[in-house]
Formats: C-alpha cells, structure tokens, sequence
C-alpha cells in the first residue's frame, strides 16, 4: 500500500509522539515556527523534570477534565506504556514522590530530546524549522510563512499540535486559534491553570514573609482538597498545593462569586489534637504558640493576620484555627504566567479520536485542546497520550494497525 503524507504541525511533546507512531509507516514532515522543536518541553524540565506519573487506569484518568475526551487515550498509551517508550530509547525513568516518574539522575530534558530526535531522523520523519502556519488552504493543503516566503504543503493528514498560550517565550502564543476562527472552528479563550492565585496580604507578610514556603500544608476550595506545599509571593501563592485547586477557584471567579481559601497548616492533625495540646489553660503568651504547635514565624504571623484578636489571644480557638485559616483569592496570575491553559479548540468540534467534525482529515492534539489535568507529570503524559492515540487512529483508516 503506498504511503501517505502526514504533515504535523507543531514540534512538542504530542506532536513527537504521533510522528513516532506514524513514521514508520507513512511519510511525516513536522513543521514548527522555532528554530528546534520541544522548546516548551526543555524549559518545563528545568523546574523538575517529571515525565509521568505512576497511576494508572481509571485513577489516572480522573486526573483529567474532561474525562470522557482523553480517556481512551489515556488507557491505551498509559504511563507504563511512556516508561515502556522511554527506555526502547535508552532512558530508563524511576518514581519519585508522590508517584512522579522522572528520567535516571544525570538525564536531562536536552538529553531526552535528542534521543527522540535521533529515533524520528531514523525513522525518516523530516523537519522544517522557522516555519510558521499561515492558513487553510483547501481540504489538502495549508499555508506557512518562512521568513518572507510563503509555502503551501499538501499532505493526506494534518496533525496541528500547536500548543497553548502558557510560556509564550516558547513559541505557545494561541494566536493560531484566530485562523481556526476564521475557518468555522470554534475556539474558546485561552485561561490561566495551574498558576499562582492573587491574595491581598498585609503590607508586614509581604516584606517580612514573601519568598517563604509553607511546607506540609492542606488546602480546601468548595470542598476541594489539596496537600503538598506553597509558596508565599508578593502577589499571594504558588505551588503544588495550590495548583490543584485553581480550577475551582476559576469556576467561582468566572461566576463573579466570592472565594477564599482554607488553608490548613495541621493536616496530619485533627482539630481535637490541637486542641488537646492548649486544653485548660486560661492563657498562652504568644510567643509560646511557635513551640507549643512547633510552628514558625510565617505560620504565625499568616494566623495573626487572618484571625481575630480574640481568637489569636485564645488557646483552644488559636489551635481550631490552624486548621481553617481563610485566605480571600481576589484573582489567578495571567496566561503568561501559568504552566498550563484551559481553551482552545472547543471539544464539541472534535471526534473522540481527535480529529475535527469538519475537517476530518486533520487532527489537533496536545494543549490546543481545551482540557485540563495538574502537575505532578499529567499534562506531560496527556500529550504523550493523545500523540499516540491520534496517530494509532490514522494508522486504523490507513489498516496499518
């Protein structure tokens, strides 16, 4: 049978995958406007590089919203699957805490491109650097712009990989989606997910306390749980424990209703715990808290600013509020600022094997989609999967598979 041209539009992690899938059998071109591919892939390694994570099945899916859209995907190509693909390559990967899966010490996100690189060169798969997409042009073929030139590229499938609009400085802008817009390809606007959220501190927890983590904590946003760490910030907090709450912090904020979260700084510790340790006491200095419940000053001073007088001058109300310390979010940092997006292409103009209603030859895969997962290695192993489930359904209609 003979082969078939697949063009890939967009060098990242998803659209690797599908020339991987794909190269060996078919004719695939990927097109990028950088100057290398995997430029999001290599600056989202060097705040630690977790590749995956270790669910599986059902428990890793449900790390995903919408569930139903990415679900087959991620079943078929899970992280067992990517560990599996990463040491074909030479790249053993080991689990780290909280079932992050990382590459061996010593492997660095450069030296896991290279190697998928080199696999692909020798798979045939050919790249066109600095090229830009342009336009649809016809059902066969689009437009890109290089420097001054403008080409048009024909190809049996298009796979648009093109990311979204977090770290811009990658090249990810989203200003593709106004093309699809124009071609009757409904997209949604790009917001801010996993990113910091903006909290209105006292003027003595920005100079004194910004830059201190907060370790060990648990954070609760309309019944929303989260344990992990945070960061304070001038602006408010980041980290692994706020991330995950972001998407309802987002829900509230879009419906311009108030919201606040609850921090906990006890969470192995039950209220009643806390209160036992302060029981019959009719007074504590303040000074005595910190050894007392083994807390340190930023903890102090954040249960200090957002508790009552009477509260932080009572034993037993002073140990109930470790656990319910209520910060008001006032919004979340800006696009351009968060690891990942929500938006794009609305899911509603896709088939579940990831190709467009309209134009069933192309495919889009990857953040362009609006869908959305934590850090932790999910939106890694979404792209990942999403990659090889696109090009394992192009192989399916061509009966390579």
């Amino acid at each position: 049978m003979q082969k078939k041209q697949i063009v890939i539009i967009g060098g990242g992690p998803a659209g690797l995958m599908a020339a991987d899938v794909l190269s060996p059998f078919h004719n695939v071109r990927i097109y990028d406007k950088e100057k290398g591919v995997g430029q999001k892939f290599l600056v989202a390694g060097k705040g630690g590089f977790n590749i995956t994570n270790s669910l599986q099945g059902e428990d890793l899916a449900r790390k995903y919203t919408p569930e139903y859209f990415l679900k087959d995907a991620l079943l078929d190509f899970d992280s067992t699957a990517v560990r599996e693909w990463l040491l074909q390559m030479g790249i053993p990967t080991f689990a780290g805490t909280s079932g992050r899966i990382f590459p061996e010490k010593g492997l660095t996100p450069a030296d896991v491109l290279k190697k998928l690189k080199e696999k692909l060169v020798l798979q045939g798969v050919e790249f066109h650097l600095k090229h830009a997409f342009a336009g649809f042009d016809g059902d066969q073929s689009l437009t890109f712009k290089s420097g001054r030139n403008k080409i048009v590229v024909q190809a049996d499938y298009f796979i648009f990989a093109l990311g979204g609009a977090s770290w811009p400085i990658t090249g990810s802008t989203g200003e593709w989606s106004k093309i699809f817009e124009k071609n009757d390809i409904r997209t949604l606007s790009f917001q801010s997910s996993n990113c910091g959220i903006h909290v209105a501190w006292p003027e003595n927890i920005i100079s004194n306390h910004s830059g201190k983590p907060l370790k060990n904590i648990a954070v609760t946003v309309n019944g929303f749980h989260s344990k992990g760490e945070a960061l304070i910030t001038e602006y408010g907090l980041e980290g692994n424990a706020i991330y995950p709450v972001v998407p309802e912090i987002r829900k509230s904020l879009a419906a311009k209703e108030a919201i606040q979260i609850i921090l906990d700084l006890k969470p192995f510790n039950t209220e009643e715990q806390l209160v036992q340790k302060v029981r019959g006491k009719t007074s504590t200095k303040t000074r005595n808290y910190a050894e007392i419940f083994n807390l340190d000053n930023v903890q102090l001073a954040l249960v200090k600013a957002f508790t009552s007088k009477e509260t932080f001058l009572s034993p037993e109300l002073f140990a109930a509020s470790l656990k319910q310390i209520a910060l008001p979010v006032q919004s979340l940092r800006p696009v351009e600022e968060a690891i990942s997006t929500i938006g794009g292409i609305d899911l509603n103009e896709m088939n579940l094997d990831f190709s467009f209603k309209k134009r069933p030859n192309c495919f889009a895969i990857g953040e362009m989609l609006d869908w959305d997962a934590p850090t932790g290695g999910f939106l890694l192993q979404g792209s990942f999967s999403m990659g090889h489930w696109a090009g394992k359904k192009i192989l399916e209609r061509e009966g390579k598979f």
